[in-house]
């Protein structure tokens, strides 16, 4: 490995446990380490760890209706974590950068799909969690500003919407994590359906999170600094998605039903597979059906949820 200092924010997560496999000598940092909202505290983590590699995993993150309510937190924590991480690596003359987005910075509405990175600019994020959305994009323009500027071969890879064993089970998961936990309480309390919000209708990507670990490991290791999409090709409706997820988790006998009172968020947001099959043309994303299945499988076996 030719970094010998790598430091990775946001390592207690979901990634960065994966990212654990792939890189066992790097420092995880948690929020319990240094608060990267501030910059005394940003500056001290350099200063201490001095790091020639940082990834930076870090955000704060949520469901549609935390994003609605919070959108000012959303807004403000993620722009400060970006723009002091950014800063700081380039002060410190940290050689290596990648910055993690979110498809979320990509505009509501689109003419053409799957969207191009190039497409980023071409409108507003989705008002849903427009606030998010925004300050991840800002994480985009620091980066090629830095790089512009300063000559710097920071890098941001944009993956789609993730889940996986080390997701969050509590209150505030995400759709898949949210949707394997009433599955398993249906099938644990002899339910015969589930209820979803919204219509079912929106199109979703979303790759098992261990796929993406593999692709910074992958860039880190053969020197790839292009900026792209980190996706499945598989574009799913959440109905789809939740038919997927029956069969993986074995509960073919609970139905699945949609509550329209509540909303849909986004209709599709799916970007493209191009940038990330040329530069790393043997990647392969693991199928939903098969990530949920080895997720579930986890939770079960040690009892998480």
């Amino acid at each position: 490995m030719k970094y010998k200092r790598i430091v990775i924010t946001g390592g207690s997560g979901q990634v960065g446990r994966y990212l654990k496999k792939y890189l066992p000598n790097a420092v995880f940092l948690s929020s319990k380490d240094f608060d990267l909202t501030s910059e005394k505290d940003v500056a001290e983590m350099y200063n201490k760890l001095n790091p020639d590699c940082v990834i930076h995993l870090a955000a704060k993150v949520g469901g549609i209706l935390d994003n609605i309510s919070k959108p000012a937190e959303y807004f403000t924590d993620n722009v400060l974590m970006n723009t002091l991480l950014v800063d700081y690596a380039q002060k410190n003359k940290t050689e290596r950068f990648i910055g993690i987005l979110s498809s979320c910075i990509f505009p509501d509405k689109h003419d053409i799909y799957p969207m191009q990175e190039s497409d980023m600019h071409n409108g507003p994020p989705t008002p849903t969690n427009y606030a998010y959305g925004y300050a991840k994009r800002c994480q985009a323009v620091q980066i090629d500003a830095y790089n512009k500027q300063y000559g710097t071969k920071y890098q941001y890879l944009i993956p789609c919407n993730l889940y996986g064993e080390f997701d969050k089970y509590g209150d505030n998961s995400h759709f898949v994590a949210a949707l394997i936990k009433k599955i398993h309480f249906a099938k644990k309390n002899g339910d015969n359906k589930i209820v979803l919000f919204g219509t079912g209708t929106p199109l979703r990507q979303f790759m098992y999170a261990n796929d993406l670990a593999f692709v910074i490991n992958y860039c880190i290791e053969n020197d790839i600094y292009d900026n792209m999409n980190v996706v499945t090709d598989e574009n799913l409706s959440i109905k789809q998605m939740a038919e997927i997820a029956i069969k993986a988790c074995d509960a073919e006998n609970i139905s699945i039903q949609f509550d329209p009172a509540y909303p849909d968020g986004q209709f599709r947001k799916d970007v493209s597979t191009d940038i990330l099959k040329k530069v790393i043309p043997q990647f392969k994303a693991t199928e939903l059906y098969d990530g949920i299945k080895i997720t579930y499988k986890y939770l079960t076996d040690n009892n998480l949820i």
